[in-house]
């Protein structure tokens, strides 16, 4: 099939929230030889694309950008370099890596300069030309929708629980919520032997997360001292490894549940601020290592597919948006109702 000579793409004219996003037509990308070209079928949103959308965001980001950074597509024309390599073809499922340019080990501040739908334009378009070496291979069992819901939140849990201090088969995992980030840790973690404790303020959450393996539930609306009961739990031990999203407002209560050396992975911050003013006392007291998480390389991202391979793993989606419904996506997300991941549609066929 010919390729088009416009597409469409959404960009932010203002940083003043998602009623600013804007769809637009513009001129089909135009290759470098070391660049493929992706047809966009499917890109999930997340909880950053509202701070970028707010203008929040507390990383930098470029002015009017093309927002989203998740994509999931194929290959439909390749640069000649790119060709060359041998390494990819016309047809090929692919999603890219959340800095394109991060390809191994410990991220550099270049490398972070290159991350999708901010500091450069993200992927929220019909066909988005992408460097050959962001690319990584979409698992075969997984649809384009399920695939686009890796880059940010799968490799973000990934990379947190198998970092400098990975995960093992017996060690016990505190994951706080249902969101994207938290329901990949829970299946990581559940796939890699661990047993996993989730706190939600839903009980009809906690039990999809029940239905995925976590093997203790805490509501934290019902129960506020929660990480009493992970110390309960754990027979006053305190857990291995904690997926930190809320914040200054959890960051004291993670400290408190986690064991002495444990790995609390600092990723979010969705609860507000709140007095932490002790925290480095109580970090010191009990060896705590604190990591903070910025998505992974690609290397990494590839690590994490043969894993997902192996054992079958599917993302949990929670509901599905076509292309020109992208502010109600965006709507949804800021709702916080949903548990796993929002995708948008962006491709018909």
């Amino acid at each position: 099939m010919p390729l088009p000579a416009t597409i469409l793409e959404y960009r932010l004219p203002k940083v003043e929230g998602f009623h600013c996003l804007t769809l637009n037509e513009v001129p089909l990308p135009t290759l470098k030889a070391t660049q493929v070209l992706v047809k966009v079928h499917a890109v999930s949103i997340q909880y950053r694309d509202l701070d970028v959308a707010r203008n929040t965001y507390p990383m930098p980001q470029k002015e009017n950008p093309v927002p989203g950074s998740d994509l999931a597509g194929e290959i439909v024309a390749l640069g000649p370099e790119a060709a060359e390599a041998g390494k990819w073809r016309v047809g090929d499922r692919v999603c890219s890596n959340f800095a394109v340019d991060h390809i191994f080990g410990e991220v550099t501040e270049e490398e972070k300069a290159t991350s999708l739908g901010a500091p450069s334009d993200g992927v929220l378009t019909e066909y988005k030309a992408l460097p050959a070496h962001a690319l990584v291979r979409i698992p075969e069992h997984l649809s384009y929708q399920e695939a686009s819901t890796l880059p940010c939140a799968a490799l973000t849990a990934y990379n947190a629980l198998m970092g400098p201090n990975p995960l093992k088969g017996g060690d016990t995992v505190l994951v706080q919520g249902t969101g994207g980030v938290s329901i990949f840790g829970l299946q990581l973690a559940v796939a890699s032997g661990a047993s996993v404790i989730v706190t939600s303020s839903s009980d009809e959450k906690l039990k999809i997360a029940k239905s995925l393996g976590a093997a203790h539930l805490i509501n934290y609306k019902t129960t506020p001292n929660w990480d009493d009961e992970v110390l309960r739990i754990t027979n006053g031990k305190g857990v291995d490894h904690i997926l930190e999203v809320g914040g200054n407002a959890t960051i004291l209560r993670s400290i408190r549940a986690a064991r002495f050396g444990g790995v609390i992975s600092s990723i979010g911050y969705v609860g507000g601020q709140a007095d932490v003013s002790e925290l480095l006392v109580k970090v010191i007291n009990k060896a705590i290592i604190i990591r903070g998480i910025l998505i992974g390389s690609r290397t990494r991202f590839e690590e994490m597919n043969r894993l997902i391979e192996a054992v079958k793993m599917r993302p949990v989606i929670d509901k599905v948006f076509a292309f020109r419904d992208l502010r109600q996506a965006y709507e949804y997300q800021a709702s916080q109702k949903h548990v796993g991941k929002i995708v948008v549609q962006v491709s018909k066929d």
